[in-house]
């Protein structure tokens, strides 16, 4: 069954990329972006959220693991390092791609058709990392607890920050979808591993 969702997840992330490419594929991408970015993109709410994706994404292992040490919490503990490394796989993978597909800010390449919060961001734009950090999180969290009251509002969340980064015109919607791919399939991995690591 893992090895399945690794496989699918893998595939979405073949699309995005060959997507990303496609020149067809890059008109709907800029056309659907001027439609969510304002000229004024300068939202707290959104802000928020932009801000948010890393902070959550380091606080909430380490609470996890602090937790779970402190309590001699095995199941914490293992919850912990699974969580660690959701974000350590995101962090290759999203740099990967982003050396990979070396794709262009859309306010560089659209100056006069993007209006971006943040102009000085001089990493490239395939895919999200913000996006991917978020949903590596919140795909953790929803496979280590699978309460709704934890799934939800994490997927919130991570959608939130995906959605800030294109009403902040700082990436297209392809880069978005791509690093929630991301995200979530290092997740994916990452629950797999420490499965395996760690069946004892």
């Amino acid at each position: 069954m893992m090895r399945r969702y690794f496989i699918i997840t893998l595939s979405i992330a073949a699309i995005c990329v060959f997507k990303a490419s496609n020149v067809n594929a890059q008109n709907v991408d800029i056309n659907l972006l001027k439609s969510i970015n304002p000229q004024n993109p300068n939202s707290g709410i959104m802000r928020g959220f932009t801000n948010s994706a890393y902070p959550i994404g380091a606080a909430v292992p380490l609470a996890q693991l602090v937790a779970g040490y402190i309590s001699k919490d095995k199941k914490l503990q293992y919850k912990g390092w699974e969580t660690v490394g959701s974000l350590a796989v995101t962090v290759v993978l999203g740099e990967g791609l982003k050396y990979a597909i070396n794709r262009q800010r859309p306010y560089t390449t659209y100056p006069d058709a993007v209006h971006p919060y943040d102009a000085s961001e001089t990493g490239k734009s395939f895919p999200s990392g913000h996006t991917a950090i978020a949903f590596a999180t919140a795909t953790s969290l929803a496979l280590e607890y699978k309460k709704w009251y934890v799934v939800v509002p994490a997927y919130l969340w991570a959608a939130g920050v995906g959605y800030s980064r294109l009403y902040q015109g700082e990436h297209y919607p392809s880069d978005v979808l791509a690093g929630a791919v991301v995200g979530a399939g290092s997740a994916w991995l990452s629950h797999w591993l420490t499965k395996k690591v760690f069946k004892h």
